[in-house]
């Protein structure tokens, strides 16, 4: 079963947490601001490997933090990136 560390509680089983999403990356060719909007809201990267991702404490201190997950392996990597 995956495990997550939350920054504020330790390290828990994923069922006390909601997956927030990948973390998604806009290309810097696209300029105008609605259509950045649209490809951070609703286009991701979907990789077979390190994925930066959102996920929020529901079981415990309710709060968002921002891990990388191997997709292929289902394991946590590094450390937790942002807190907040």
């Amino acid at each position: 079963m995956l495990t997550i560390a939350c920054p504020n509680c330790g390290e828990r089983g994923v069922d006390e947490y909601r997956f927030g999403g990948e973390l998604p990356t806009v290309p810097d060719s696209v300029t105008d601001p609605g259509e950045r909007n649209v490809d951070y809201l609703w286009f991701f990267d979907n990789v077979a490997g390190p994925s930066t991702e959102r996920w929020f404490h529901d079981g415990g201190c309710r709060r968002w933090f921002t891990v990388q997950r191997d997709t292929l392996s289902d394991r946590i990597i590094g450390d937790r990136i942002v807190n907040g």
